[in-house]
């Protein structure tokens, strides 16, 4: 069990905060058919076991290759997330109630209500203090919840020591089943198939799943009266890293993207980058959707992937930032049809 005991996790449930999970079904494959499955209550102790949402049937061959090909350079991205050397955080702000941590891993919200803060990601472990000192800057409340966008330790690598200071974590199932495979430290304790709700001090904050991008275990937070989102990893600034070996998917991204923006906000926390507005997140997917369709008919006509990649130009596609090199080309070549 994590440092925290099941009774401390009942007592954090006090009568000023209600919690709504909602699980409304995750799309899960079978073959090359897609079905919702409706799943029971998720919202538990981590000494109960996991509950996997992976895929509930056999592995559909379409994907075989592209996530062999993700797990070839997973090691790369392994390291990319391994802990760099310290560096000052700054805070942004953005509201007199939401700030933004910047710096060294992903990008920390910290929302203030009248009984308690609410934190999305913690970056790495080494970050843990200065995370703290600047919260205290914008906020004189208690960090009672802290929401993770996905597993990778650039946005995780503080959860442990946030559990030590009785910080309750939420994560999707998936993103937890990916953290217990890897062996991570800081198990989130509760976790959700759909969707998850933070009610504290007359606020909410809903944190949701809308399918795979940058892993198969994607939640994006939103503060409905801020009419902000943060997007974890699925829309950074610069082109996107698909984690293949997470069960992370390119052509289903920009679709996924499509589910976020039904909802009703004007700004937007990537997870790496400056703070930008629905208008860049709009111009990012539609690039996503550009490279997908060209590829295709590249792949379609028979063309070469190494003459595809070689011709491949960044900068012609908006927010992607400039160059040839994009780490996920080859595995997303492969997992297009």
């Amino acid at each position: 069990m994590d440092s925290l005991t099941a009774g401390s996790a009942a007592a954090s449930f006090c009568a000023s905060t209600i919690v709504a999970v909602w699980n409304l079904g995750l799309p899960s494959r079978e073959g090359d058919r897609t079905k919702h499955t409706a799943y029971p209550l998720t919202m538990r102790a981590a000494a109960r076991g996991p509950v996997r949402l992976l895929q509930s049937g056999p592995m559909s061959s379409r994907y075989s290759r592209a996530i062999l090909a993700g797990a070839a350079f997973a090691g790369l991205f392994v390291a990319y997330t391994q802990q760099p050397p310290a560096v000052d955080l700054t805070v942004t702000k953005l509201f007199d109630d939401l700030h933004v941590i910047v710096g060294s891993g992903g990008n920390v919200a910290v929302y203030e209500t009248a009984d308690g803060a609410i934190l999305v990601d913690d970056k790495f472990e080494k970050d843990v203090p200065q995370i703290l000192a600047k919260a205290k800057s914008v906020t004189s409340k208690p960090i009672r919840y802290l929401l993770n966008t996905h597993q990778h330790g650039d946005h995780t690598g503080g959860n442990a020591k946030l559990m030590a200071e009785n910080v309750e974590i939420v994560a999707h199932e998936n993103a937890r089943v990916n953290m217990e495979d890897r062996k991570m430290p800081g198990l989130p304790r509760l976790s959700f198939s759909h969707e998850f709700g933070v009610r504290l001090g007359g606020k909410l904050v809903r944190s949701r799943h809308f399918g795979r991008a940058h892993t198969n275990g994607d939640a994006v937070v939103y503060f409905p009266r801020r009419k902000t989102v943060h997007m974890g990893d699925m829309f950074v600034a610069g082109a996107p890293f698909v984690d293949y070996s997470s069960g992370g998917s390119g052509v289903d991204w920009p679709r996924t993207i499509d589910g976020v923006l039904r909802w009703d906000f004007d700004t937007v926390i990537p997870g790496h980058g400056p703070i930008m507005k629905r208008a860049e997140l709009v111009q990012w997917k539609q690039s996503f959707e550009r490279l997908r369709e060209e590829l295709l008919t590249k792949k379609k006509a028979g063309g070469l992937r190494e003459d595809a990649e070689k011709a491949l130009d960044l900068a012609a596609f908006p927010g992607w930032g400039k160059g040839s090199a994009w780490r996920s080309f080859a595995p997303f070549w492969d997992e297009l049809k």
